[in-house]
């Protein structure tokens, strides 16, 4: 009963948490109303930037070739961690980000597709986890998601199942996105906003899912300002690239075309070679030996026909294009946070969920690795395989691609820019990131550039093989 309050009858409900006084009449009554919560002052909004299946060497930062410009420039106002681990499979993954526990204890043992029926297997969040944005809008935060969420077993993603473990149901205030762990570029086939299907009749033209996730993500950042100008945010942008099919618009693909005519052995060491001279990598450090294990052996590329090479040129043609659209609306994001004059107050975050990806073996999967004739509404998948000759039409509408040439390696790849990024104690992130003198590390303290090394770092080669800059055209992720 309510301090100062008459007797409250005992069938009376709802006043065991009022805060006020309840008398006969108003004028003997106090109102109240339960404290809203609200953010510290000047607390920073925080933006994850997800990217699915991308190897640890496939952005500038990290040796590549392929145009990165945005990612650049955060990696060098921010840090960057060279010895980040993660799970190889995705939903794990992305299941240990959200809530920052061992994905078994999450219920993530396996990507989020069946249910084995087993303690840490059963692939939904756990009711006794706290995921980051519910526990952000606990905190006063504003929560947003966009993308490939990928952690709802396939049987609750219809109608009248369990919603337990979709985004909307598991903090976040606003959700477009696919619950899918693949879709099509170009016509996906099943989007959602909140809990609700988007319900499209046909795509325009020119459509590609990378850009609407962008533009539904600046949309809610610009929509949040409009209502409130203080309010800090949590966008979680997962995006769907780069997981197969790889699919990219042509004005993409064009700036790609003959990049790739030396292989991937020219390739590999040219990155090898600017990861040593970044400090990613000790001098003197060898490169790995390439992989020659039956279906995921890489052959020396001289040692392939000219078919084989024009074939797999065309794929990491596509592959780059893919991750060039990625830095594309990488520099969207910080362009709307510059424009709302808050990019100083705003932790981004940019990492791969298990590293590149394996699952398309050896180049003769005809799902990931062939042009395909699309039916209609199928969006290319499970279509038919196209001739031979359509070596040209990788990347397009109507055709799946894999996951590259191999170049990535082990791990995935953080990045993070940050602000007031103050010493709070010992072994903190924070106290990571003021660190930039001592060792393994070159830098200065807040959100200046600091580049961690490990020098102590582990035997990646396994039995049988030379230690070196983690594995040959192939990473220990198995994609999804």
């Amino acid at each position: 009963m309510p301090e100062g309050s008459p007797e409250i009858p005992p069938h009376a409900r709802g006043y065991d948490d009022f805060g006020g006084v309840v008398g006969r009449t108003s004028s003997q009554s106090v109102p109240w109303w339960k404290p809203q919560p609200s953010a510290p002052d000047g607390a920073p909004n925080i933006v994850v930037i997800l990217i699915d299946d991308m190897g640890y060497s496939d952005i500038s930062p990290f040796g590549a070739e392929i145009d990165t410009p945005n990612i650049e420039a955060l990696a060098r106002r921010g840090l960057s961690l060279s010895n980040y681990h993660t799970t190889p499979v995705c939903s794990p993954a992305r299941a240990a980000l959200l809530t920052g526990l061992n994905p078994h204890r999450a219920g993530y043992g396996s990507v989020a597709n069946s249910d084995p029926g087993f303690p840490g297997l059963r692939l939904e969040l756990a009711d006794d986890v706290l995921s980051l944005p519910e526990i952000l809008r606990h905190n006063g935060y504003a929560t947003h998601a966009v993308g490939k969420w990928h952690l709802v077993r396939d049987a609750n993603m219809g109608p009248g199942r369990s919603r337990d473990s979709w985004p909307v149901q598991r903090g976040f205030d606003s959700y477009y996105g696919s619950l899918e762990g693949l879709n099509s570029f170009f016509y996906p086939n099943h989007l959602l906003a909140d809990n609700s299907v988007v319900d499209v009749e046909e795509y325009p033209d020119g459509y590609y899912v990378t850009d609407d996730l962008t533009d539904r993500a600046i949309a809610q950042i610009k929509a949040l300002r409009a209502h409130d100008a203080d309010k800090p945010f949590f966008l979680y942008f997962a995006h769907i690239a780069m997981h197969g099919p790889h699919q990219v618009k042509q004005s993409d693909l064009e700036k790609y075309r003959g990049r790739y005519a030396e292989g991937w052995d020219v390739i590999r060491r040219r990155r090898f070679e600017r990861q040593v001279h970044a400090g990613i990598f000790d001098e003197g450090t060898p490169i790995a030996e390439r992989n020659t294990e039956p279906g995921y052996d890489a052959p020396l590329w001289e040692d392939l026909d000219p078919a084989e090479q024009e074939r797999f040129q065309r794929y990491q043609e596509v592959y780059a294009a893919m991750v060039d659209s990625v830095d594309q609306s990488v520099g969207r994001i910080v362009d709307t946070l510059t424009e709302l004059g808050e990019l100083d107050n705003t932790i981004i975050v940019f990492t791969s969920d298990n590293g590149g990806t394996a699952e398309g073996g050896s180049g003769r999967n005809p799902f990931v690795f062939q042009p395909i004739r699309a039916r209609s509404g199928a969006a290319g998948l499970g279509a038919r395989r196209a001739p031979r000759r359509g070596a040209d039409r990788l990347g397009g509408t109507r055709s799946a691609l894999p996951a590259g040439m191999g170049t990535g390696v082990e791990y995935a790849v953080p990045l993070l820019q940050g602000t007031d990024l103050r010493r709070r104690g010992p072994g903190s992130l924070r106290d990571l990131l003021a660190r930039g003198d001592s060792e393994g590390g070159v830098g200065q303290r807040g959100s200046a550039a600091v580049l961690l090394r490990d020098r102590h770092r582990a035997d990646l080669a396994g039995p049988g093989r030379t230690r070196g800059a983690g594995r040959t055209q192939r990473s220990a992720g198995s994609g999804t």
